[in-house]
């Protein structure tokens, strides 16, 4: 879909301007800005003023800029407040999602520091005018994206995004290759990286702020991606740090304990996902892709059908009436052959909604074909990965027989179930930092285990307390021999990290633990006390490169330490 518009003969533009291009979505905005200024009773004299371009951080923001003032999670109106003084000295004009005016009068200390008369003429004596605008998040991303096709109008790509706990990086990487593969040029975002297959760039978080996701967004459609998945984070999704993204594909996983430090409960967690599913918040979704053997999988189903969605489940039960089953699963170390049945018989990803439907209420009564597939990727829950990419790319639009062509040539996510090369033993790299995806990781290579199956993790500093115990008694359920040891502890001590994940821990437990704060250490440890028929899994970390200890990155990358252990051992 060409979401371009009219390109401007100059580097400045009004929001006037991006309001009035000949565009649906600027249309859109134009609406939806000028309600939000009627809403306030403001002046609309700012609209327009010339800017040059949308500024996030104050310390960014250079002569002519628009700078955007957004609350934190955590309000600080101190820190607000110097965002805004600092970033008035030279911007063009603010939009501000914090009334001005109780912000420069309320005091984090002393709740009325200042009048609101004096706010107001210290804000009138600010060297550019502040425009209030509360619900500015629900504009932000299609006011950016409007200004970058504005200045360089672009093919954008489409979208496909998924969500939950656990299998986010896996399958938005398979969604890319399986799409490269069969003939899309596609492009990744998330948390192993950001950019074009082959050549993705490290990022700070999972999903980036607004400005830098629809940066990322139109950078690839300047390089002709015509595909780009993403993961979408609760953080993102609450925060609309998405909102503009054209997302037609949206995918659930799975929702267990994680990130309560910031959702107040599991089901507020879940509510976050399942803005994913919400027209509402993506107007280009139209299909959407649930796994039903998830408990929470009834929330995201009631959304999509909502936004009357296509949706396709999918399942690891045979059992189940899912439009993608896994009928039949034979694991081993080297992949897992596949018998994927589904449940209609035309391909044309546009035209399965009444058949998807049919099947979920008379199951026994469709056509189902099986399809025999070959996937090189390790352990049970990459079966379930693999069906939701699959299911994802046939609602692309690309043939189930394509993909199934496709599926032998895939590669594993950096750091998710990664197997790192030796003469004898199995050593595995993977990302699971929580108690669930821990348990499944150990489920999955239990079953090929000749020997002893080992588990090295520990848990993050500054992060949800309440599952370091729960991670512990994870690894010790599914493994024989547990080393805890630190992951990122951030600013704790990592000893009282360590103490929290062994509450509750029995003494024939502790016979089968091993602890050292020293992760290196740890690792070394497992690779000399494990037999040739072993087993061992270094978990939490996955692909990261660094270990952060009192807010400083040090270089550490698991994967590359175990391989210097082997090579130590003898063991290559």
């Amino acid at each position: 879909m060409n979401q371009s518009l009219s390109s401007p003969s100059s580097a400045t533009v009004t929001l006037q301007q991006l309001m009035d291009a000949n565009d649906s979505n600027s249309r859109l905005l134009k609406r939806q800005l000028a309600a939000m200024i009627d809403a306030r009773n403001q002046k609309g004299s700012v609209v327009e003023i010339p800017f040059q371009e949308f500024r996030l951080d104050s310390r960014q923001v250079a002569s002519g800029d628009v700078f955007v003032l957004l609350n934190s999670h955590t309000p600080n109106y101190q820190k607000s407040r110097d965002y805004l003084l600092q970033a008035a000295k030279d911007a063009a004009f603010i939009l501000s999602e914090i009334d001005p005016v109780t912000l420069l009068s309320t005091d984090d200390a002393s709740p009325r520091a200042v009048s609101a008369s004096a706010a107001q003429q210290q804000l009138d004596a600010l060297s550019c005018p502040v425009l209030y605008i509360p619900h500015i998040r629900d504009i932000l991303g299609s006011l950016i994206q409007a200004h970058l096709q504005y200045q360089h109008p672009v093919t954008l790509p489409k979208v496909a995004a998924v969500t939950g706990t656990n299998g986010k990086t896996t399958i938005s990487q398979l969604v890319a290759q399986l799409t490269q593969l069969t003939g899309m040029s596609s492009a990744v975002m998330g948390t192993a990286g950001n950019g074009r297959l082959g050549a993705l760039v490290q990022a700070s978080h999972t999903t980036g702020d607004a400005l830098a996701v629809q940066q990322f967004l139109h950078q690839m459609g300047t390089e002709n991606a015509e595909l780009l998945a993403l993961e979408a984070s609760s953080h993102g999704l609450d925060q609309q740090r998405l909102q503009g993204m054209p997302v037609s594909v949206a995918i659930y996983t799975n929702l267990s304990r994680d990130h309560l430090d910031y959702h107040t409960d599991m089901a507020e967690y879940a509510a976050a996902k399942a803005r994913l599913f919400d027209k509402a918040y993506f107007p280009a979704l139209t299909h959407a892709v649930i796994n039903i053997d998830d408990e929470h999988a009834q929330v995201m189903l009631n959304t999509a059908r909502a936004s009357d969605l296509v949706v396709w489940t999918y399942s690891l039960d045979a059992s189940k009436p899912a439009t993608f089953v896994a009928a039949d699963i034979t694991p081993s170390l080297e992949g897992v052959k596949i018998g994927l049945r589904t449940s209609f018989s035309s391909t044309d990803a546009g035209g399965e909604s009444a058949e998807v439907e049919a099947c979920e209420r008379q199951p026994d009564g469709m056509n189902s074909d099986v399809m025999h597939i070959i996937s090189p990727l390790l352990g049970r829950f990459n079966v379930a990965n693999l069906l939701a990419s699959i299911a994802a790319v046939v609602a692309l639009g690309v043939s189930r027989e394509k993909i199934a062509d496709a599926v032998p040539n895939l590669i594993g996510a950096v750091g998710r179930m990664q197997r790192v090369s030796s003469a004898d033993g199995c050593f595995i790299v993977d990302y699971a930092h929580t108690p669930d995806a821990l348990s499944q990781v150990l489920a999955s290579l239990k079953t090929h285990c000749e020997g002893k199956l080992w588990a090295v993790f520990g848990c993050g500093g500054d992060r949800d307390a309440g599952k370091r115990p729960l991670m512990a008694q994870a690894g010790l359920a599914g493994a024989d021999k547990v080393i805890l040891t630190a992951d990122n502890p951030r600013t704790e001590d990592p000893e009282a990290i360590l103490q929290d994940m062994q509450v509750g821990m029995s003494a024939e437990q502790y016979a089968r633990t091993h602890i050292d704060p020293e992760r290196q250490a740890a690792i070394e440890y497992a690779v000399n006390q494990a037999e040739p028929d072993d087993i061992v899994v270094i978990a939490g970390k996955g692909h990261e490169t660094y270990q952060e200890v009192n807010n400083v990155r040090y270089d550490f990358d698991d994967s590359v330490v175990l391989q210097q252990a082997l090579e130590q051992a003898g063991r290559v």
